[in-house]
């Protein structure tokens, strides 16, 4: 592989690595694991979690995030949600109490995402979340079938083609 080629692939990585790093250190600060934030982020988008949910967007192992929410549970932070399986799925909430901790917590993160796009413009990080998705699909391909597994949730590979 050229040099300049594999300067490319190690500085991708070392980007997706480093802004990952960013919110996990971010989250530390705040009291907060990182794979606590990735809970608190996945109820910011949808309203609820699950567990296949999270570790199916963020590729972590279900051990670890069945340790995370039975910890938050037990915190009094998350709760099961009455009548809402996902097929065998259990589906949870912030409990009054982690709607009232965590609020401040979510606030402040989009308050500082909010301030990092502002920086950037809405077109430049669009243009990124596209090139990363083309690259996911690319990556995909050229590993193979193997790598199906770590897919999008939506069933999409990066360039927009179903699975």
């Amino acid at each position: 592989m050229r040099k300049e080629a594999l300067d490319l692939l190690n500085g991708v990585n070392r980007a997706i690595i480093q802004f990952r790093g960013i919110y996990s250190a971010w989250s530390g600060k705040h009291g907060k694991s990182y794979h606590e934030m990735l809970v608190y982020y996945t109820i910011r988008e949808y309203g609820y979690c699950t567990q296949k949910q999270i570790c199916d967007n963020y590729l972590l192992p279900k051990q670890t995030i069945h340790n995370v929410i039975q910890a938050m549970r037990k915190c009094g932070i998350l709760e099961e949600r009455e009548g809402g399986k996902r097929g065998r799925e259990k589906v949870f909430a912030l409990t009054e109490r982690g709607q009232a901790e965590e609020a401040s917590f979510l606030r402040a993160m989009g308050d500082a995402e909010s301030k990092a796009l502002k920086k950037m413009g809405e077109e430049k990080l669009r243009r990124l979340t596209e090139l990363l998705w083309e690259y996911d699909g690319a990556l995909h391909e050229a590993f193979g079938r193997e790598t199906r597994a770590y897919g999008r949730q939506d069933g999409k590979l990066g360039n927009g083609e179903n699975k």
